[in-house]
């Protein structure tokens, strides 16, 4: 095991109602004006957007909209939320909604106290040293980022889609989950979302690093939990347990716990960034395609921790490690399938997908190596999107 620090200043109110303490916990933090994040319509819809909001007037915290943040969020929205935050004296944000509109305000609250592009943060250009607090009101189970320090965006201009990393700058100062938020979810997304948050996990557990047994423990439970959870959320979108335990999955898996003392891999998900970058796909269901492949491509080589998962969270029997690994990767395929996700870029819509070019914006964005627990140059690369597709 690595030495490690673990820091998560976020603090969790999880429940029902959860949502309508937005105004007290903000108010908590010293806010006295907030920029709401939401999505298009669906927050605004369901009535959430109008409880947050009610919530914030109650505790005498003025607030403006910014709303119609896609999935896969650009740069776009980044600015001109940075721009309000600016003109209106905004001291905080409020994210209303999944990842796409955490990861967004994120990137506003680096970007107001910034005094260049930004990008710079997420070009490497530069180091987030400080940022507006962030809170959050999750509605979609998946991306983690209501406890993380990350954030994804896409440069709209080149379609670069980079992940920035912090430990404590961006990550959320409080998060609200109330479970009840997803029962309205679409079981696309709501499968989508599993495999995201499996995905994370899997990420931290895929490492060269040894000796982590207690880390590589809480992986394969909370995998478990999963797979054990996600049939009773797809067969009743409204079973409260069911969507609790997968909302809580999903802040567990990104929000270091399962990454202690070990070295991170994210291969398969800079493989994946660079197909929804291009094809605009959903990031989980594009994972769902692209881990299976990652884990077939390392199995020739290094089978042993994915046979570990084969045996300890699909109970897989097979004592001979190459063949525990190859039926591990089929239970975690026939696992994604029963969910309704794709399981190749065809089913994702993409009959003929430009392999070579994105096997070359991948490594233009991350080197001429990715991952650790197996590094992968650019013919390795090709060969996982071969595989998928």
């Amino acid at each position: 095991m690595n030495a490690f620090t673990y820091h998560t200043p976020t603090r969790y109110v999880f429940g029902p109602g959860a949502e309508c303490r937005a105004g007290e916990e903000l108010a908590a933090l010293g806010l006295n004006k907030v920029l709401v994040v939401s999505g298009h319509s669906s927050a605004r819809r369901s009535g959430v957007l109008g409880r947050v909001t009610d919530a914030l007037t109650a505790s005498s915290i003025e607030w403006t909209e910014l709303c119609g943040i896609d999935p896969n969020p650009t740069d776009i929205k980044v600015r001109q939320g940075i721009e309000i935050c600016r003109s209106r004296s905004i001291d905080g944000i409020l994210a209303v909604g999944g990842g796409s509109v955490i990861d967004t305000a994120k990137a506003i609250a680096a970007g107001v106290p910034y005094d260049g592009d930004f990008w710079d943060f997420w070009a490497g250009k530069a180091v987030v040293k400080e940022a507006l607090p962030v809170a959050v009101v999750l509605t979609i189970p998946a991306a983690g980022s209501e406890g993380s320090g990350n954030s994804v965006i896409t440069l709209s201009e080149s379609k670069r889609k980079i992940s920035l990393r912090t430990d404590v700058a961006l990550r959320p100062k409080v998060a609200m989950l109330n479970p009840e938020l997803t029962f309205t979810l679409p079981p696309e997304q709501t499968a989508a979302g599993i495999a995201d948050m499996m995905a994370h996990i899997m990420e931290r557990y895929f490492s060269p690093t040894p000796d982590v047994a207690v880390t590589d423990r809480v992986s394969e439970g909370v995998l478990q939990a999963i797979v054990e959870e996600a049939p009773k959320v797809m067969a009743d979108p409204t079973d409260y347990q069911a969507r609790a335990n997968i909302m809580w999955c999903g802040t567990l898996a990104h929000n270091g716990v399962c990454g202690t003392g070990c070295a991170e891999d994210w291969s398969s998900h800079a493989i994946e960034h660079e197909i929804s970058a291009l094809y605009g796909v959903a990031h989980g269901a594009g994972l769902a395609v692209v881990f299976p492949a990652y884990l077939t491509y390392v199995s020739r080589t290094k089978p042993a921790k994915v046979a570990q998962l084969g045996r300890r969270v699909f109970g897989v029997g097979e004592s001979d490690d190459r063949v525990a690994a190859d039926m591990a990767v089929t239970q975690l395929r026939e696992f994604f399938g029963s969910l309704g996700l794709p399981l190749t870029m065809r089913e994702l819509g993409i009959a003929n997908p430009d392999i070579t070019y994105m096997v070359e914006r991948l490594h233009q964005n991350k080197g001429k190596v990715i991952g650790s627990y197996l590094p992968l140059d650019a013919e390795a690369t090709a060969e996982i999107y071969r595989i998928a597709k």
